[in-house]
């Protein structure tokens, strides 16, 4: 007489899934997301787990990819930095966020990318596009990046049709105001020139028109000239 086999019970994972408002720490969270291959963007700020609803075309994924384009052209132009994409950035015990683009100086700067590929210690320079999430940008993340010498903050307020520069003095963030030209210019990355309005407007053939004139700069080719003698 033929046995039939018992079946295989596969045991359920033990370990919780991550989801928003879990109190963790950093190692706690690490675990978990890497558990989770479907999440593509989850956060942990101030030891509370932020999780991404689905991202609007307008909202946030047109104007990110304006972001990356100009940073992108800026990293192309010049020896020494290193452009981020969602990166995760393991800042503190408590906070571990993942920034829409983030600019690090590769020689000498304030982060380093780990043996297992995450950016450890403060980028230089982070952005935020911020549609449903400008409570959270402006807020706790805020003081977050403040806190972890983040030297310069930029957040895409998208429905408010504003943006906003955060340069760090003396601790704190103060917001930096377009020249006379209308732009703002990077005190961190020499040559970083952003027209606020062309950007506001979706004229991105004018944000890299400016930006070539940034490239162009002395202050650029010095900085560039400068990371290429070390």
């Amino acid at each position: 007489m033929m046995t039939r086999p018992s079946a295989v019970i596969t045991p359920l994972s033990t370990l919780p899934p991550l989801e928003n408002g879990d109190k963790l720490t950093r190692v706690e969270f690490e675990r978990r997301y890497d558990a989770m291959p479907e999440v593509k963007k989850a956060e942990l700020i101030e030891g509370i787990v932020y999780m991404a609803s689905p991202l609007r075309f307008r909202s946030h994924g047109k104007p990110h990819a304006y972001i990356m384009t100009w940073l992108g052209l800026y990293e192309s132009a010049t020896d020494g930095v290193e452009l981020g994409d969602n990166a995760t950035v393991r800042l503190d015990a408590d906070n571990e966020p993942q920034p829409d683009a983030c600019l690090l100086i590769t020689n000498g700067g304030q982060a380093r990318i780990s043996d297992d590929d995450y950016i450890e210690g403060a980028p230089e320079l982070i952005v935020e596009v911020a549609a449903s999430s400008v409570s959270l940008d402006l807020h706790d993340k805020l003081k977050v990046y403040r806190r972890n010498q983040v030297q310069e903050y930029l957040v895409w307020r998208v429905y408010d049709g504003e943006f906003d520069w955060f340069k760090l003095q003396e601790g704190e963030y103060i917001q930096l105001a377009p020249n006379a030209d209308g732009l703002i210019c990077s005190q961190v990355f020499p040559g970083l020139y952003l027209d606020i309005s062309a950007l506001l407007s979706g004229n991105l053939a004018k944000v890299l028109e400016v930006l070539q004139q940034g490239l162009t700069s002395t202050e650029h080719q010095s900085f560039v000239e400068n990371f290429s003698s070390k």
